[in-house]
């Protein structure tokens, strides 16, 4: 039986470190908002033959579109982004690109900035409550846990781990738009939502069988059983999350422009909620109750 939670203060140490880096990263660059937080268009065309990103920018620079971005999609599709515009600018836009290359508008979509401020709200709105909701579900689903420990701590382990599960995603989406320009937007909002689902279920398996054994077990000491209930669940955990962040490699690579960022915020989440639930759930609940007896 492997003992997990003789190493729990490198599991501390580790996810410490990768909390202090996503959070720097968060503090100093912050994240880089889509068009559906900031207002904007976003308009995507198929050229013939593609033309380098600076061409593109040299042309557009007669037109006043502020901030411009200028993102490769497949092999000759190009993503732009930039201020709102009108539909006589959106034609001229059209002409002069054909003018380097013969292209084919694919997607075209214009986002208010009254719009994209009540997007915002509502995300943050949207979260709270989620959180909310899974804080109450996790004290109520482990109300008859037996002591020493008690249903509400259960749900501030899960909430702590749950928190970590998006904070380190987040922190990447920061270096990722700061030096790659990846924009944060509505399907990396739902992205981080499934993750909060699929890590919350996954971390209610690993605590689940710990109320199991609390039940049922004749092990008197908490900590000999905590790792027990780890031991039983590892396969299960790994496999699932295994199988998971496959289908999500595949989606990464060969889904599409549209699928890359939503399938890589969700293959970072799931890989980080795995790691959470079984390396950090646990051992933080083991030590709540060390430092709580020694008080």
């Amino acid at each position: 039986m492997i003992n997990f939670l003789k190493y729990r203060k490198f599991y501390y140490l580790f996810s410490g470190l990768l909390i202090l880096v996503s959070l720097g990263g968060l503090i100093v660059f912050g994240l880089n908002p889509g068009i559906d937080f900031k207002g904007g268009t976003i308009l995507e065309l198929e050229f013939e033959q593609r033309p380098e990103n600076s061409v593109i920018r040299e042309k557009l620079a007669q037109f006043d579109l502020g901030e411009v971005t200028v993102q490769p999609a497949g092999q000759d599709n190009v993503i732009l982004r930039f201020k709102d515009i009108d539909e006589k600018t959106h034609q001229e836009i059209i002409s002069a690109l054909n003018e380097i290359s013969k292209a084919e508008e694919i997607r075209f979509e214009n986002i208010g900035p009254i719009m994209s401020k009540e997007m915002r709200s509502k995300t943050l709105i949207l979260i709270f409550f989620s959180v909310l909701t899974m804080f109450v579900y996790m004290a109520i689903a482990f109300r008859k846990i037996p002591p020493p420990i008690s249903s509400w701590q259960f749900g501030m382990v899960s909430i702590i781990t749950l928190f970590f599960d998006i904070l380190i995603p987040l922190g990447l989406f920061a270096f990722l738009g700061k030096f790659y320009n990846v924009q944060f937007n509505i399907p990396i909002v739902t992205a981080l939502l499934t993750i909060l689902g699929y890590t919350m279920n996954d971390k209610v398996i690993v605590l689940d069988r710990t109320r199991e054994n609390l039940l049922t077990s004749h092990e008197t000491d908490f900590e000999k059983l905590v790792n027990l209930s780890l031991n039983q669940v590892l396969s299960r955990s790994l496999s699932t999350g295994t199988c998971t962040l496959l289908i999500l490699l595949i989606l990464f690579f060969f889904g599409g422009e549209t699928l890359k960022y939503f399938s890589l915020t969700l293959f970072v989440g799931i890989l980080v909620g795995t790691y959470s639930s079984l390396f950090l759930a646990s051992p933080i609940l083991v030590t709540w109750l060390n430092r709580k007896r020694n008080s």
